[in-house]
């Protein structure tokens, strides 16, 4: 038991230490640059094509919930006729 724990421990500290260190590019200002130009796009859909779907999934989702949320409640308002 104590091996292992020896043993798990040399290699987390192995894999930490020697870890290649990657430099990162800021990409922000590319970003507000992107963002803040005047082109006629919503703000919520200047992301691209990823954005624009994601869009008409919460669409579709949302106007479907609604749906049938109110559907739910036009059924329970009327209730079952007993026979």
């Amino acid at each position: 038991m104590l091996r292992n724990l020896l043993a798990l421990r040399q290699i987390t500290q192995r894999t930490i230490s020697t870890a290649s260190c990657r430099q990162l590019q800021n990409k922000v200002p590319e970003k507000q640059k992107l963002f803040q130009e005047e082109n006629g796009i919503p703000v919520h859909l200047k992301g691209g094509v990823a954005d624009a779907l994601l869009y008409r999934a919460t669409m579709i989702l949302t106007v479907g919930g609604a749906g049938y949320a109110i559907y739910q409640l036009v059924m329970a308002s009327f209730p079952k006729k007993q026979d």
